[in-house]
């Protein structure tokens, strides 16, 4: 259930909405009841903030009920109001009440009152106080109808009704009580009703019904052979309340709780049901809510440098149905579990960055000949060879022991000087290891270029990036390597290589590079207006990534184009950087392909590339958003499209000063970029002519915009984009 109010927190989930709670409306207060059968053995009540004050609630009450009471054909009840019919003042609630319910006193001027002192037996499935049942109203004239009438908060509702009768006054040898009950004018029982002397009966609506346009008129009316008005003693009305969405799995539900307990999690989302609503799911969580008819399973959870410590529990093997496991960028210890392996939904495992020992269970490395895919950098101790898998020991004779000892002992210094020699060759000797006209800086005049890392300007698989000034003035970003990145050396030295032979107005320049023993660097012209996450520009990114494809001998493939690694100069033009996963592939005859273990950041890589592992142009011309209740862009535009309203889709900053039909050029050519199969997505270069058809009719339409307008004041400023026609792009 969802408790709704005007003023409350988001974070605070549950899958249904129960009501809405607005207490400017009703400064003196409110109180709202439901009679609810749980699914399962937990229950969470939620407060979800639908307006600017803070949430609030004074008192929550559970009370148990019996099984058979209180019965609707679906769903559960929510009370409209529950009377008894007296002129008193008091509500009734426990201990009168054993179930605790609160009765409110009603009562109209055109009623009498009457009552009684003796006790009433009240004993069925409703138990109504005896306090309740020795009071009641009749209407003051014989023949006039006992009428109460009321509208429901919605309008659609459909009501149950529970009348509680007790007849309260002796009734003379040649007197009759006996009435009918009407709803809406409709005669609802089947036979007259004549209440018994002191004993209650309750009469219920079976069948759920409706009150036209929301109004409601509850009637009793006496029988023609009646000598006595009708009487009512009690009367409840609830609506019926769906509660459709059902809660996560529980077991799942209790896995991901002692997992955020162990670990010490202490996310404000993580409150309440972790999938549904799912526009309030937990953060770094994604479930399947395909079916309302089954509950959530948790799919995806990504934990990735959220200060894990410890070894990897086991409770991860209870989310049974997750695909995606991110447990990157923390400090777990210990060894990778075997029973990851038994996981048979697990597609992708990503352990990078931790501080995992020993090997890698063979089973785990069975697995990924199935197609699972599994990170494992950045853990130092970890084994990442089949051949350090523990064999069993055979015994040998204890006069061979020492001499074979000695040997091994021999071997091991070989092995140890030589892998020390190979490993320093490269890296620690007087001559660079790459041979440029680019600048080798030393670790120490990093430091001094950066101020001792004084000012960060981003974080990436890599490590962090920092500002620097070269010869105090020349604006620098310096990326370090980081001891715990999920890239490591041989990323480092490809993007550096890359660099160094390619160069173009849309692609990043390297300014020069630290390989200093343990201390990697590389030093970018700075882009002082930061990436394309602030900022939105397509087309230049565009004609870098078409360099990198036909540009390039060999062509290219970025492997990670994401808004973060498009960064912005200081005049917003647009340049790819971050080349660590960049991969070279053959272009023509039937090289147009290469197969590779897959890179890149999960969400936005090409779901073919993914799949199949084989590598083209085409692999970079696809992206999801991860952040939206539809992360699959594709997907995502279509939803909207078929809503009617492109303007969703269009920057907002914008503010419709666009022709509609240049949009919907460029929308056609965003959805082609994202189709599933890479054959039917263009490459860069047909993008670019595309894009830049595009630029030309809103530059033509600003044009005759200004002429038409020529009168308006020169402080008001628009842009006019222009760029190269060449078709095939050309190195700067």
């Amino acid at each position: 259930m969802c408790y709704d109010t005007q003023s409350g927190y988001q974070q605070w989930k549950c899958p249904n909405k129960w009501a809405t709670i607005n207490l400017q409306n009703e400064p003196s207060g409110s109180g709202k009841e439901i009679i609810h059968i749980p699914r399962s053995n937990s229950l969470q009540i939620c407060l979800v903030k639908t307006g600017a004050t803070t949430p609030m609630i004074s008192t929550l009450e559970l009370r148990p009920l019996a099984n058979d009471t209180y019965l609707a054909k679906s769903g559960s009840l929510k009370l409209n109001f529950r009377m008894y019919l007296s002129n008193s003042t008091v509500n009734i609630r426990y201990p009168k009440d054993v179930y605790d319910r609160t009765w409110i006193p009603y009562f109209q001027p055109e009623w009498t009152q009457i009552s009684t002192t003796l006790n009433v037996s009240n004993k069925n499935h409703y138990d109504p106080p005896q306090a309740v049942l020795k009071v009641a109203a009749t209407p003051t004239k014989l023949d006039a109808p006992l009428t109460i009438s009321w509208s429901l908060e919605n309008p659609d509702d459909q009501i149950y009704m529970y009348r509680h009768f007790a007849e309260i006054q002796v009734i003379k040898a040649n007197d009759t009580r006996e009435f009918d009950y009407l709803l809406n004018g409709e005669t609802i029982n089947i036979k007259a009703i004549s209440p018994k002397f002191l004993e209650i009966e309750t009469m219920l609506t079976t069948i759920p019904k409706e009150c036209i346009g929301g109004n409601c008129r509850m009637q009793l009316i006496k029988t023609s052979r009646s000598t006595l008005p009708p009487l009512l003693n009690g009367f409840e009305v609830y609506s019926v309340l769906q509660l459709p969405q059902l809660q996560t799995n529980e077991s799942e539900v209790v896995a991901i709780k002692n997992i955020s307990s162990t670990y010490g999690l202490n996310r404000i989302s993580w409150q309440g049901d972790p999938c549904v609503p799912i526009q309030f799911s937990w953060d770094g969580l994604n479930c399947s809510n395909t079916n309302i008819s089954s509950p959530p399973r948790i799919i995806s959870l990504s934990l990735s440098s959220s200060g894990l410590t410890g070894t990897i529990l086991s409770e991860f093997q209870n989310l049974t149905h997750l695909e995606i496991l991110d447990l990157s960028n923390n400090t777990l210890s210990g060894m990778v579990p075997e029973f990851l392996a038994s996981m048979k939904s697990l597609l992708v495992i990503n352990l990078s960055g931790n501080n995992l020992s020993g090997s890698i269970p063979q089973v785990l490395r069975d697995r990924e000949t199935e197609g699972l895919k599994l990170y494992v950098l950045g853990n130092k101790d970890l084994c990442l060879s089949s051949k350090c898998i523990d064999k069993p020991k055979k015994e040998f004779p204890v006069k061979i022991v020492a001499p074979v000892a000695s040997i091994a002992a021999i071997a091991v210094v070989l092995i140890i000087i030589f892998v020390f020699i190979k490993e320093i060759s490269p890296r620690n000797k007087s001559e660079p290891w790459i041979k440029t006209k680019r600048r080798r800086f030393t670790y120490s005049e990093v430091m001094e270029i950066t101020k001792n890392l004084q000012r960060p300007l981003g974080e990436g698989g890599f490590g962090i990036v920092y500002h620097g000034t070269l010869n105090g003035s020349e604006q620098v970003a310096v990326k370090l390597l980081s001891q715990t990145s999920a890239q490591g050396y041989k990323e480092f030295k490809a993007e550096v290589e890359l660099l160094l032979r390619v160069h173009h107005i849309n692609l990043v320049s390297l300014v020069g590079y630290c390989d200093e023993q343990n201390h990697f660097a590389l030093i970018y012209e700075y882009m002082s207006n930061g990436d394309l996450h602030q900022h939105l520009s397509a087309i230049e990114a565009a004609l870098g990534l078409e360099y990198l494809h036909i540009g390039c001998k060999p062509a290219m493939v970025h492997r990670d184009v994401k808004n973060t690694n498009i960064l912005l100069d200081e005049e917003f033009k647009a340049k790819i950087a971050d080349f660590g996963l960049s991969r070279s592939f053959q272009v023509g005859g039937d090289q147009t392909q290469v197969s590779t273990v897959v890179a890149g950041t999960l969400g936005y890589l090409d779901p073919e590339y993914y799949l199949t592992s084989e590598l083209s142009e085409k692999s970079d011309i696809y992206m999801i958003d991860q952040t939206r209740e539809r992360p699959n862009i594709a997907e995502w535009v279509t939803f909207v499209v078929n809503k009617g309203d492109i303007s969703q889709i269009v920057d907002s900053k914008l503010q419709r000063n666009y022709k509609p039909r240049s949009v919907w050029k460029a929308l056609e050519l965003a959805m082609s970029c994202a189709n599933p199969s890479s054959a039917k997505r263009p490459n860069m270069s047909q993008v670019i002519i595309k894009l830049k058809e595009c630029l030309a009719s809103e530059n033509a339409r600003t044009r005759r915009y200004q002429d038409a307008d020529s009168h308006h004041s020169s402080s008001e400023l628009r842009v006019s984009v222009t760029f190269d026609t060449d078709l095939y792009p050309k190195a700067r």
